[in-house]
């Protein structure tokens, strides 16, 4: 652990994370973070396609499906992120996070800019990639029904996971336990981990977080949704949005080609030594 680290972000006992040098090429570096309950398989589309020719890292984290859920038993899990950004030698370059692990990365970055640090410098992170993100400006969004709804469809976003990545031929009632198991297996203490995390997220220093950053978002996106993608990328200092249809919770596995697609136009747009930082549109839509 690094000495530095804020004691807010320590490691439970026993949770680990690993980080797998995925695809090496010469391009610019990317670690990607998968979110909760999933694993690093969830980029193999990405692995395969064209990716802006980028040498490809991830990071298999303590909430990948089938860990137990003891990651989630502290006040905070941003330490998993922290180190996986750690294991990438000689810095991470791309960060590309998605759903949960973008909104604790988000928070780890905001936490420590706001105590002074630099950890773009302490992690060679150059740009972000957010995708699917959760985001709300406003404690007051935050209404009571809130709780009720995120609950009921943490479940259909497991359903939709085992859905995209299983393909069609997968029962349906056999994907619906499959979910349920994963729930459970996630448990109280990992669903309020992601609670936890989404309720800070009025309080991020968006303001000072000031890389390069898209945000990419399914347009079928029925528990991220787009709005709030569009809204943390207005909230960003240097932020694009990409909305890319006919994608859910999963575009970089449901329209690989279109993700691929940004996420190479992205790298080449900061890359550049006579280019200029990304702009901010609100809305370029993926075909």
């Amino acid at each position: 652990m690094s000495p530095d680290r804020p004691d807010s972000v320590d490691a439970p006992r026993g949770a680990a994370c690993t980080v797998r040098h995925r695809r090496p090429t010469e391009g610019p570096r990317a670690l990607l973070l998968h979110g909760l309950a999933n694993s690093p398989s969830v980029w193999e589309p990405l692995a395969g396609s064209d990716a802006g020719g980028s040498d490809l890292w991830t990071a298999e984290l303590p909430w990948s499906g089938g860990q137990p859920p003891d990651w989630a038993y502290g006040p905070d899990a941003g330490w998993a992120i922290a180190d996986a950004l750690d294991q990438v030698p000689g810095g991470v370059g791309l960060v590309v996070a998605h759903s949960f692990s973008a909104v604790l990365l988000l928070n780890l970055l905001s936490d420590e800019l706001a105590r002074g640090r630099d950890p773009f410098a302490r992690y060679g992170i150059d740009a972000l990639v957010l995708v699917s993100p959760f985001y709300r400006r406003d404690p007051e969004c935050f209404e009571y029904d809130v709780v009720g709804e995120l609950l009921d469809s943490f479940r259909s976003t497991m359903d939709e996971g085992i859905r995209v990545m299983a393909g069609p031929r997968l029962d349906p009632s056999l994907r619906h336990d499959m979910a349920r198991r994963v729930c459970e297996r996630v448990g109280p203490y990992g669903y309020l981990s992601f609670f936890r995390s989404y309720l800070r997220t009025p309080w991020l220093r968006t303001d000072l977080i000031t890389v390069p950053t898209l945000v990419i978002s399914g347009e079928g996106d029925a528990i991220a949704r787009s709005a709030e993608s569009m809204a943390l990328t207005a909230d960003l200092p240097d932020a694009r949005c990409r909305l890319i249809a006919g994608a859910g919770h999963f575009p970089m596995v449901e329209q690989v080609d279109a993700f691929s697609a940004a996420l190479g136009e992205f790298a080449r747009s900061i890359s550049g030594p006579n280019q200029q930082s990304p702009t901010k549109p609100l809305d370029l839509r993926g075909a």
